[in-house]
C-alpha cells in the first residue's frame, strides 16, 4: 500500500478536515486514523471501505495511485466522482504540465510534434518539451489540449485547423454526434464525430464532416486518448457553401420573376 497514506492525507487535507472530523466521520479512533496516514498501521478491508466511500474514490486508486502526482484539474474531476476504477477500467493518469501559479496549461501538439506524441503521451517528459499558450474564456477546472488537424475529411474545418479539446476520462459519457479527437493506437490523432456503443460492442463508430469519406467503427482496445472538441482556430476563410449560395441565387432570379409578372399585371 505504497500511497495509501500519502492520499488519505492529502484528501483530508483537501477536504479542510481535521483527523478528530474524519476519525469520527469513520467512526474509528483518531489514533487509528493516524497510525493509518503515518504508515504505521495498515487497514483491513473494512476500513479499507469506509475510506472508499467517504471520500467517493475507489480503493484500487487509493492504493495504486500516487494522487499527488496528479493536476489540479484531475483531482477535481475524481473528486466529483470520475474515478474510472469505480466503473471497473484502468484511471486515465494524464501527463500534463502546469503554468507557475499551478494552473493547467494547453499544450500544442502541432503538425510536427504528432506522430512523436502518438508514443509520448503517457510521457511527463515528453509533454514538457511541448508548446504551451491559454485560452482565458476557458475553464480553469478542465483539461484542454490542442491538436493540429491535417486533411480534408472534417470540411468546412479547414486543413491545418488547430483544434482545442477537452480531456475524456470517462469514455462511457462520449455523447453522440459530437466531435472528438482521438488518438488510436494504428492511426494516430483522428478528428471525427463518434456514435457511442461502448455498452452494446465496445465500438465507437467515427463519422467524417466531408460526406466523402465513409464512417467506421473503432475497437475502444485501440483507442489511447478522447477529447471533447471546443473550438478552433484557423487562418483561412471557410470555403462559400456553394449548394447554399445556388439557393439563394434561385430564390433571388424566382423573386425577381415575380416582380415581373406583378408588373404587368398593375399595367
Amino acid at each position: 500500500m505504497s500511497f495509501f497514506k500519502d492520499n488519505i492525507k492529502l484528501l483530508r487535507k483537501r477536504k479542510g478536515c481535521t483527523q478528530d472530523e474524519v476519525a469520527s466521520a469513520l467512526e474509528m479512533k483518531r489514533s487509528s486514523l493516524s497510525g493509518y496516514e503515518n504508515g504505521v498501521a495498515q487497514p483491513n478491508l473494512n476500513a479499507l471501505m469506509r475510506f472508499s466511500e467517504y471520500y467517493g474514490v475507489a480503493i484500487d486508486t487509493l492504493v495504486k495511485v500516487d494522487l499527488s502526482s496528479l493536476s489540479e484539474s484531475q483531482l477535481s474531476q475524481l473528486e466529483r466522482g470520475y474515478d474510472i476504477y469505480v466503473k471497473g477500467s484502468n484511471l486515465r493518469v494524464l501527463a500534463t504540465t502546469v503554468d507557475q501559479d499551478n494552473e493547467e496549461n494547453i499544450e500544442l501538439v502541432n503538425e510536427k510534434a504528432k506522430a512523436g506524441y502518438a508514443t509520448g503521451f503517457a510521457d511527463p517528459d515528453y509533454i514538457k518539451v511541448l508548446p504551451t499558450f491559454k485560452l482565458p474564456f476557458l475553464s480553469k477546472q478542465k483539461k484542454y489540449r490542442t491538436f493540429q488537424v491535417s486533411g480534408d475529411s472534417m470540411l468546412p474545418i479547414p486543413d491545418g485547423s488547430y483544434v482545442t479539446g477537452e480531456f475524456v476520462q470517462d469514455w462511457n459519457y462520449i455523447r453522440n454526434h459530437h466531435a472528438y479527437i482521438v488518438l488510436t493506437k494504428e492511426d494516430g490523432i483522428v478528428f471525427k464525430v463518434l456514435e457511442n456503443n461502448i455498452k452494446e460492442s465496445g465500438k465507437l463508430k467515427l463519422y467524417s464532416l466531408n460526406p466523402l469519406y465513409l464512417p467506421y467503427e473503432l475497437p475502444v482496445t485501440e483507442i489511447r486518448e478522447i477529447w471533447k472538441f471546443v473550438n478552433y482556430i484557423s487562418s483561412e476563410v471557410p470555403e462559400p457553401n456553394k449548394e447554399k449560395d445556388q439557393l439563394a441565387e434561385e430564390v433571388k432570379q424566382l423573386k425577381q420573376q415575380v416582380q415581373a409578372i406583378q408588373m404587368k399585371l398593375n399595367l
